[in-house]
C-alpha cells in the first residue's frame, strides 16, 4: 500500500531561498488585535492612509463602464506607456523624451522588479544592493540563484550608501546594483554627488543600475534627483516606478519600469508568462493620474512632512531612542539599540502591549539590526497617541 507523503515534501528546493515582507504579516496581526476591541495604530505598511484621487476614481469607473475589461499587451496598453514615457521624461528633466518601447507595465511594482532580475540574473550573477533595504531585491535574487551583495547604509551619512564600501564589493560577477532613493525603510536620499560617484563605477566596471524611484514624489528636500539623468547612464539605467505611493493606489496594483528597448522586450516576455497583463481599466485610471490634475499629490506630500516633523519630534523626546530626519519616503528609522538589543522582539511587544504596529529593523537585513521602522502614513492624532503610549510602554520593556 503507498503512503502519501508529507505535502512540504512536494515543494521545490528554491522555496527555501525565498524571503517574506513581513510588513504583511504585523499587519495581519494588528487586525486580529483590532477585532478584539483594542486600538492598533498602523505604523507598519507603507501604504498611504488617503483615499485615490475622485478623478482617478472616476476614469477607473468610466472605464469598466466602457468595457475596458479584455486582455491588454502583455507591456500596457499604448497609451499608458505613451503617458508614461512622457511623465517620467518631464519629470527627470530627461532629453530626449523616452518613448513607449522603453516602458514596461506591471501589476504593482513587485512582479516588475521580480521579472526583471528574472530576465537579468544567472545563477552566481551578483547584484549589489543596499542594506537594509526593501526585501523583494534579495528575495528574487536568492531564488535567481545569484548573490545578493549588501553594502551599508550609514546612519552616520544621513542613510545614504558608503561609497567606499561599495566600491570594494564590486567585483567581475557584478551585475547589477540596487538604489533606492528615497529609501525604504530608513527616509534616506541618494545626493547628486552619490550618484555621481555611483555613474563612475557602474561605467568603469560596465554593471548596470536598477534605480527603485517609487517614492520620487515623497522629497522633502531639493528636488528630486534621478541617476538616469547623468551622462551615460540612461543607457545602463532602469527606472523603477509606480502609482501606489505617489496617487494612494496600493490595491490598485499599476507600476511599471523604463529600461532600454532590449530589457523592456524581455521583462514584457515575463510578464506575458506570468500575470499576462493588468487590468484594462486600472491602466486607463494610471493615464488619469498622470495627466490629471497634480495638486492631491502635493497636498498629500505637504501632510507627510507635517507628520514627519511631528513623529521625529516626538521619538526624539522619548529616553534612549535617537532618530535621524528623513528626506524622503514616509517612514522614520529611530536608533532603539540602547533600548533592545532584539529589534523585532521589540516591535512585537508594542504592538501586544502599547497598540503600536511598527516593524523591526533586521526584517529588512543585518543592517537594520537596533532600529524600528516606523510608517508615517498614519493622521497627527494617530501619531500623537502612538508617541504617548511608546512614552508610557518604552520605560516597562523588559528584553
Amino acid at each position: 500500500m503507498t503512503t502519501i507523503a508529507h505535502h512540504a515534501d512536494y515543494l521545490c528546493e528554491a522555496v527555501s531561498r525565498l524571503g517574506s515582507e513581513s510588513a504583511f504579516e504585523v499587519l495581519a496581526r494588528a487586525k486580529a488585535i483590532e477585532a478584539q476591541g483594542r486600538r492598533v495604530v498602523h505604523m507598519e505598511i507603507g501604504e498611504p492612509d488617503f483615499d485615490t484621487p475622485e478623478h482617478i476614481k472616476r476614469a477607473g469607473i468610466e472605464a469598466i463602464e466602457a468595457n475596458y475589461s479584455h486582455y491588454t499587451p502583455s507591456a500596457g496598453i499604448p497609451e499608458l506607456r505613451d503617458a508614461i514615457a512622457d511623465y517620467a521624461s518631464r519629470f527627470r528633466g530627461l532629453t530626449p523624451a523616452f518613448g513607449r518601447e522603453n516602458v514596461v507595465v506591471g501589476a504593482g511594482a513587485k512582479p516588475i522588479i521580480w521579472n526583471l532580475l528574472s530576465a537579468l540574473l544567472d545563477p552566481g550573477d551578483e547584484l549589489i544592493y543596499a542594506d537594509p533595504a526593501y526585501p523583494a531585491y534579495a528575495s528574487a535574487a536568492g531564488y535567481l540563484q545569484a548573490k545578493a551583495v549588501p553594502v551599508h547604509l550609514l546612519e552616520s551619512r544621513d542613510w545614504r550608501l558608503d561609497l567606499d564600501e561599495l566600491a570594494a564589493k564590486i567585483g567581475p560577477k557584478t551585475k547589477a546594483l540596487v538604489i533606492n532613493s528615497p529609501h525604504n525603510p530608513t527616509g534616506g536620499v541618494l545626493t547628486r554627488e552619490d550618484l555621481e560617484t555611483i555613474a563612475r563605477l557602474a561605467q568603469e566596471h560596465g554593471f548596470l543600475v536598477i534605480s527603485d524611484e517609487i517614492y520620487s514624489r515623497n522629497v522633502y528636500g531639493p528636488r528630486f534627483e534621478s541617476i538616469a539623468t547623468i551622462d551615460g547612464m540612461r543607457e545602463r539605467t532602469i527606472i523603477i516606478d509606480g502609482f501606489s505611493k505617489a496617487y494612494a493606489m496600493t490595491g490598485w496594483r499599476l507600476g511599471y519600469c523604463i529600461a532600454p528597448e532590449a530589457i523592456a522586450k524581455t521583462v514584457t516576455l515575463f510578464n506575458n508568462n506570468t500575470f499576462s497583463c493588468v487590468a484594462t481599466f486600472v491602466q486607463r485610471a494610471g493615464i488619469a493620474a498622470l495627466t490629471g490634475d497634480d495638486e492631491p499629490v502635493r497636498r498629500m506630500n505637504a501632510i507627510f512632512r507635517e507628520r514627519r516633523d511631528a513623529i521625529v519630534g516626538g521619538l526624539n523626546a522619548l529616553d534612549g531612542v535617537t532618530c535621524t530626519t528623513p528626506e524622503g519616503a514616509f517612514y522614520a528609522f529611530p536608533n532603539v539599540s540602547r533600548i533592545a538589543s532584539d529589534d523585532r522582539h521589540l516591535a512585537r511587544w508594542l504592538l501586544e502591549h502599547a497598540g503600536v504596529a511598527c516593524l523591526g529593523g533586521s526584517s529588512f537585513g543585518a543592517a537594520g539590526k537596533g532600529y524600528l521602522r516606523f510608517s508615517y502614513a498614519a493622521s497627527l492624532d494617530d501619531i500623537a497617541w502612538a508617541l504617548e503610549q511608546l512614552r508610557e510602554a518604552l520605560p516597562r520593556y523588559v528584553p
